[in-house]
């Protein structure tokens, strides 16, 4: 991979424990170390994990000290929040169907 290369936010999301990364990550920055504290993977696995939601734009970096500290970068999932949206409508009419059907069920 180049450094030229960027995920998308999709790909990034696609893994679940990237996803829980940005869920611990909401609401403090945090260190590599400390990350790596919360899981039962090695810090270079962090590390990797960390890469691929920096280049998707959904975390930000910076050093302080000694330390590469992390924090979530929210406005990138503005994309997936669009992107859901135009599925509502099907789930709407899901939901009305369901309520239907039960409703009917109850006469």
């Amino acid at each position: 991979m180049t450094a030229a290369h960027h995920h998308d936010v999709f790909q990034a999301l696609a893994d679940p424990t990237r996803r829980s990364f940005l869920k611990l990550l909401a609401d403090k920055e945090m260190s590599i170390a400390a990350i790596t504290n919360e899981y039962p993977i090695t810090r270079t696995a962090v590390n990797k994990h960390l890469q691929v939601l920096s280049e998707a734009g959904l975390v930000t970096k910076g050093k302080i000290g000694r330390e590469m500290r992390y924090k979530l970068k929210p406005a990138p999932l503005l994309e997936v929040k669009d992107w859901l949206a135009f599925f509502e409508i099907y789930w709407d009419e899901q939901l009305d169907k369901l309520q239907q059907f039960v409703e009917a069920d109850d006469e």
